[in-house]
């Protein structure tokens, strides 16, 4: 019953709107005539017709913003990008640091692509897998110990991400706790 009413309504403004324009010399302002409140339809005015309807479709999702000159969006503190070997740090979506080179996990032992979170940081690190092997500077990101760290830049990782010495410092002190990481191809 209130949606009714409603209706009617707007349908009084509506009527009275562009009755208002027409009677006028042809300068009348319609907005003065919309914003006349109205009156409740009286028994003698014929109901109003509902409006057509047509179907609404679900909202569509935005796209990402991409950070400039990187292949990550602007939620990222940290961009991996894997054909490239190149890593960056970022803020705000803009780029404080990289491109660097990088080398990541060799193919029976990838880095893995995605968006990850920093988890915590360990200045000497040593290797629980590869025999207390040091791994300077190691941020982690991924699950299984993947993390950004001092390596080798001409053998392939067991999945991390190794970077130069200077790189793996700049990254160690800039990253913290629940930063975004996004790794891609």
């Amino acid at each position: 019953m209130r949606v009714r009413r409603v209706l009617a309504a707007l349908s009084t403004l509506a009527v009275g709107a562009v009755l208002t324009a027409c009677s006028a010399s042809g300068t009348a302002d319609v907005r003065l005539a919309a914003d006349t409140p109205s009156s409740t339809p009286s028994a003698t005015q014929a109901p109003a017709a509902a409006p057509a309807t047509t179907p609404t479709s679900a909202p569509a999702k935005a796209k990402p913003v991409m950070a400039a000159g990187v292949p990550c969006t602007i939620t990222a503190k940290a961009c991996v990008s894997l054909s490239g070997k190149q890593a960056w740090l970022l803020d705000e979506g803009k780029i404080v640091y990289g491109p660097v080179k990088m080398l990541p996990g060799k193919q029976d032992g990838p880095t893995p692509v995605g968006k990850w979170q920093v988890e915590y940081k360990e200045k000497l690190h040593r290797s629980n897998e590869f025999n207390g092997a040091p791994m300077p500077n190691s941020v982690f990101f991924a699950p299984g110990g993947i993390a950004f760290h001092e390596g080798s830049l001409s053998r392939y990782s067991a999945g991390c991400v190794h970077l130069s010495s200077a790189a793996s410092l700049k990254f160690f002190n800039t990253l913290e706790k629940g930063d975004e990481v996004q790794v891609v191809r």
